[in-house]
């Protein structure tokens, strides 16, 4: 299974990002870019890849366990930025942000310790990818049409983890599907 840890926003705050999303479409170029679909807007924590099955349980142990550690924080969607000048266009966090970079070493240990291969450890850096590009696109009217967007703060109270169903019809423009497949309350909560 291809798998990631997410947190994914509520419904309201995903309605605040669609507006802002459509108002970014209607800037010139938008065709250039490939709009990522509402239900792929999560904060990836921990990407894994390819698990083999026999390796899920002690993971979603592990994931349980680090779920439990982590008290529930405050979270809003927060200003934009760019990967690989334009070839990733996404909207960042502000509010208990520490927390949900310990939530996202907690999930990526959680698969180390499971014998994930995970590659090397890099800083993890808050984002929600919203659109794409395969060439450099100059996104700096839309990281700063971004720069002023902000969602309402939720409380991130779960840890999904999501699995990830590639296209494979070949028609143009056909996204991801995702698939929560178990989710943990943060604290022990509920």
């Amino acid at each position: 299974m291809r798998l990631f840890a997410a947190v994914l926003p509520p419904e309201h705050v995903v309605q605040e990002l669609a507006v802002e999303v459509a108002e970014l479409k209607g800037l010139p170029g938008a065709e250039r870019l490939r709009w990522t679909d509402r239900p792929g807007w999560h904060f990836t924590l921990a990407f894994y890849g390819e698990v083999t099955d026999d390796l899920v349980p002690d993971l979603s142990d592990r994931l349980a366990r680090a779920a439990r550690r982590t008290a529930p924080f405050a979270l809003a969607l927060s200003g934009g930025g760019q990967f690989g000048h334009g070839k990733a266009l996404w909207t960042g966090a502000s509010g208990e942000v520490e927390a949900l970079r310990l939530l996202a070493d907690r999930a990526e240990s959680a698969a180390r310790k499971a014998g994930v291969p995970m590659g090397e450890h890099r800083r993890y850096k808050a984002h929600l990818t919203v659109a794409r590009s395969r060439d450099s696109v100059d996104v700096r009217p839309y990281v700063e049409a971004l720069r002023t967007f902000g969602s309402r703060t939720w409380t991130v109270d779960e840890l999904v983890l999501v699995r990830s169903h590639l296209p494979r019809s070949g028609v143009a423009g056909e996204q991801p599907r995702y698939e929560p497949v178990a989710r943990w309350s943060l604290g022990g909560a509920g």
